[in-house]
């Protein structure tokens, strides 16, 4: 199956530890460098395409998504920072009402990457504001560079956040930073990120890619089968009590019992040898 194409987003299937395995890691890249990768209409939509494009290819089995990075500025210029996604374009915001609001905030990309069920990762490397940081929340786990920045600025414009950090972010970081975040505006920095628990990782900005796509390969060489079930799980968490939340636990894991995985990882323990996933 062909990744989507579009001039917005760039598309990479990459061997899992390059090897001719048949998984692959779907890499995807926002590309509008020169407007700090902010999302518009048609990178939406590229977006949408491609969460239907990796959740339908058997063959990807983790999604890193990350912002492209600036290009050489023109002589005499000065260089755009660094960008993972910068907010939204808000140009596109310009005599919009709630009707059109709704529309476009309720249809939109954040909902299509937070519904993916393969495990994702957002490669960040500059500025995630507005729109870019419920683009980053809306993946499983955050790896950030040293310069990378955070906020939800949205408050400046006369508005809240409207692809979900209100929600999700608050499950992350808590009730009150959230409120600091969305009610001040304010950035904050990766170091400060990772310590509230927006960020799973920090670190050096040449680092960046290969640590991210080192814990890809190793999320991407697991059964994918099991991965889904284990982000099911999981994310039953945030929508039960904790009671019906074991009770989804220890209904999933039971299932595991009848996959051919679970016979193929504790065969494979029992023998010492490397499990060969069937992903069901």
């Amino acid at each position: 199956m062909d990744a989507p194409i579009s001039d917005v987003l760039s598309i990479e299937k990459i061997a899992v530890n390059d090897e001719e395995t048949g998984r692959y890691i779907a890499l995807a890249t926002i590309n509008r460098p020169n407007k700090l990768n902010a999302l518009n209409s048609e990178v939406m939509e590229a977006l949408k395409n491609f969460c239907a494009w990796a959740e339908a290819d058997t063959q990807i089995r983790c999604i890193v998504l990350t912002g492209a990075k600036p290009l050489a500025p023109l002589e005499g210029k000065r260089p755009k920072p660094n960008a993972f996604v910068a907010g939204a374009d808000i140009s596109e915001f310009v005599d919009m009402d709630s009707k059109a609001a709704k529309i476009k905030f309720t249809d939109n990309a954040v909902e299509a990457i937070w519904n993916l069920t393969k495990p994702t990762i957002a490669m960040i490397d500059g500025f995630a504001l507005g729109g870019g940081s419920e683009v980053a929340c809306s993946c499983d786990i955050r790896i950030a560079s040293k310069r990378s920045k955070f906020g939800t600025p949205e408050i400046n414009l006369g508005l809240i956040p409207g692809y979900g950090a209100t929600q999700r972010l608050s499950r992350l970081i808590g009730y009150g930073k959230t409120l600091e975040l969305v009610l001040t505006g304010e950035m904050i920095d990766a170091e400060q990120a990772e310590k509230i628990g927006l960020v799973n990782q920090v670190c050096a900005n040449e680092e960046l890619y290969d640590i991210t796509m080192n814990m890809a390969n190793i999320i991407a060489s697991k059964s994918v089968f099991i991965a889904k079930a284990a982000k099911r799980t999981i994310r039953a968490s945030l929508n039960h009590s904790l009671d019906e939340g074991i009770a989804i636990e220890a209904e999933e894991f039971a299932k595991l019992f009848d996959s051919k995985d679970k016979v193929e990882g504790v065969n494979a323990f029992m023998a010492r040898s490397k499990p060969n996933w069937h992903d069901n």
